[in-house]
């Protein structure tokens, strides 16, 4: 079971967070747009944090597809994660950044609201590396970083109607990442605001290992 951390801070927390077996370091990259995003200088030195098995991940809230090939060029993650919503970045968007990039890995937020999930998610099978399901909030062009979960029953059907690797987020930490593994049977599990610190963005690394701990217990 991979298990995927949202948002890292700091370089020190980075290391932090692989130490307790975190497989993907996240971090928020942008230009200012979104709060809480880092510019990529700062990501960059972040995730030389991230070494051995982990993986660095760059989220993009980006609609814009020169903006996000900046991002990858300064930045140089593994994966790169797309968190704005399909209106704006398409299949055909996706590959043409894996053309441009060919080692780089490309993960995709499919929000999840009802069984329309399923076909969006299905156009994105064989394109994007992973699949990532989270929620979103109504109105919000954005996916993910609310806190909540979502309907786990579609979270199912899309793991089982795609082949490429599908991570569960939404609404993730200790008190539930069994019972979603148990019942969605995802590839892996993403936590961001269930494992944050109380009235902070700095990872609770406690909440972080024991997140990582019942999640590789449950495969």
């Amino acid at each position: 079971m991979i298990v995927q951390i949202y948002e890292t801070q700091s370089l020190n927390e980075a290391r932090k967070l692989v130490k307790v077996g975190v497989d993907h370091v996240g971090v928020l990259v942008g230009r200012g747009e979104y709060l809480r995003e880092f510019n990529p200088e700062q990501a960059k030195e972040i995730l030389q944090g991230v070494i051995g098995h982990a993986k660095k991940v760059v989220l993009s809230l980006s609609k814009n597809l020169k903006d996000i090939i900046k991002i990858v060029d300064e930045t140089n993650p593994d994966i790169l994660h797309l968190g704005t919503t399909s209106e704006f970045l398409s299949p055909e968007d996706v590959q043409s950044l894996k053309k441009q990039f060919l080692s780089l890995k490309v993960m995709r937020s499919i929000p999840v609201k009802g069984e329309e999930s399923i076909e969006l998610a299905k156009q994105y099978d064989g394109i994007a590396d992973y699949l990532l399901l989270d929620t979103q909030k109504k109105g919000e062009n954005l996916v993910g970083a609310t806190g909540e979960t979502h309907d786990w029953n579609v979270s199912k059907k899309i793991v089982e109607s795609v082949t490429i690797p599908v991570i569960l987020a939404g609404g993730l930490g200790p008190d539930n990442v069994r019972q979603a593994i148990l019942q969605v049977k995802p590839f892996g599990v993403d936590s961001k605001t269930k494992t944050d610190k109380i009235g902070s963005s700095e990872k609770d690394i406690e909440k972080v290992r024991e997140f990582v701990r019942i999640a590789k217990a449950t495969e």
